[in-house]
This record gives structure tokens, sequence and C-alpha cells, in this order.
């Protein structure tokens, strides 16, 4: 099982759309797939249209299991929403340490197996962001293209690399570059310092900017369920073969490369 964070600090550049597309993306080649709503914001649940499910609000209050909180979407795609008081988490005192396990312990006790778990992070390094990067056993980021978020990658990248150093071991990590212009030079100049240093850590395909993938969540759905004939569907296939076609390789980089 291939457990992925999808995470970056900075806002806006894309983290619940790619979780909501690539997740129904991954099912549509045929992987059974696991999409979590970890942001206390909810934006993932509501996208994908979810009414008042269990959510992994109660599943790391120890009042659930994952598996009770999975809500079917069909295609072997199933969602955990965030649940209304997801944000509680972080306040969370008792536990010690142990507080920052608690999803990676729910995914262990699934009983029913999944190809892929895809994570949509919060935007903060707080203990719902550790839960989702302890769980994970590699890391997606999403990165606008434009040099502030540059700089936000750099500073991802040393949280990272500070977390592994205390867990021990490196988790691959792929950049995806979302709400992309290719006509614009500005977002060409960035896709290149971001191969310069992350080479194949730095997924083919980009995901382009599109106001259908801004429309789509308003309506409860995917861009496969939206208009499945547009671009935007076709940028996430591909987007899906690219992960899976990476597997077991990793991306290396010096933290600080990304400002250089």
């Amino acid at each position: 099982m291939r457990t992925i964070a999808v995470i970056n600090q900075k806002g806006g550049v894309g983290k619940t759309t790619v979780t909501l597309n690539l997740s129904h993306a991954l099912a549509l080649r045929g992987y059974r797939v696991l999409a979590i709503d970890a942001d206390p914001q909810g934006h993932l649940t509501m996208a994908f249209g979810l009414e008042d499910p269990v959510g992994l609000d109660r599943v790391l209050h120890g009042e659930a299991r994952l598996e009770d909180a999975c809500s079917e979407a069909g295609n072997g795609l199933q969602i955990v929403a965030a649940g209304e008081h997801l944000q509680e988490v972080e306040n969370l005192n008792e536990g010690g340490a142990e507080r920052g396990w608690r999803l990676k312990r729910a995914l262990e006790d699934l009983r029913q197996p999944f190809d892929f778990v895809l994570i949509d992070c919060p935007p903060s390094a707080g203990l719902l962001g550790m839960n989702a990067i302890i769980a994970a056993s590699e890391m997606l980021i999403p990165v606008a293209g434009d040099f502030l978020s540059l700089n936000g990658l750099s500073r991802l990248m040393r949280i990272l690399q500070g977390v592994e150093d205390r867990l021990g071991g490196e988790r691959p990590k792929w950049v995806v570059l979302s709400r992309f212009v290719e006509q614009r030079r500005h977002s060409r100049e960035v896709r290149e310092r971001i191969r310069e240093h992350f080479g194949e850590g730095l997924l083919p395909t980009t995901i382009r900017e599109s106001v259908v993938l801004a429309e789509s969540p308003s309506f409860g759905q995917t861009i496969f369920e939206y208009q499945s004939r547009h671009r935007a569907a076709e940028d996430f296939l591909h987007l899906a073969d690219d992960l899976v076609a990476a597997g077991g390789q990793r991306m290396s980089a010096d933290p600080q490369a990304a400002q250089a």
C-alpha cells in the first residue's frame, strides 16, 4: 500500500484539487484508492459531496475505526471525511509523542487492502500535519508556477528533512506543478528551476490552470464527473500514470536549493 501525503504549507497551490482528481484518476486506472481529508477546513469532503459522515476526527480521537469512516464513491474509490471536530485534534494534550502516530496506527489496522492512500494535508506543521507525515510512505508536493512557491518548497523540504532525521529513513518525494500556465515565461522559468534542483522528483505531467477545476468541487464532483472530456481530466490521468511509474524512485535534493 502506497500512502502518499499531498502536502505543502503554502496555500493556493492546489493540494485539494490534486487529491480530489488524482485519487479518482488512480481509481479509473483500476486501483483501489482511499482519499483522506486531514484538513479541518474540510474542502476535500465538500468537493466529494459528502454530508455528515463519520469522519477522521472520531478516528483520531479513538472513537471509531478508520474503516468505519470510509464512504464509498464508486470505481474502487473510498473517502474519509474530515469531520466537524477535526480542529480539536490539534489541541490534544494526552498521549505524548504517540499523538503523532494515530493516523499511522489507524491505517495499519485496516482490514481491507488499498493500493493507494492519498492524504489531503492541512497547510500547517501542527499535530494533524505530523500525523500525515508519519503515516505517509511518500510525499506529493503540489507547487504553483510562481517564485513564491519555490520559497515555500524550500521551507517544506527543511521541515520534512527534520522529521526524517528524527524518525530515521528518507521518504520518496515527488513535485507536481499545478495551476500551470505554459504561455507565461515566469511559469516556465519556475519549472526549469525545479527540474534543475530536483531532477526526476519533478513528475513529467503539469496540471494546467483551468476554470473547470475550480468549478467542479462546487457541484461535489471530480473533473471526471464534471467534464470528463476536458484537457484537465487528461492531465490527471497522465499524472496518475506518472505516479504509478515513479514507484520506487527517490528524490534527494538540498533543501536550500530551491532558493538558489
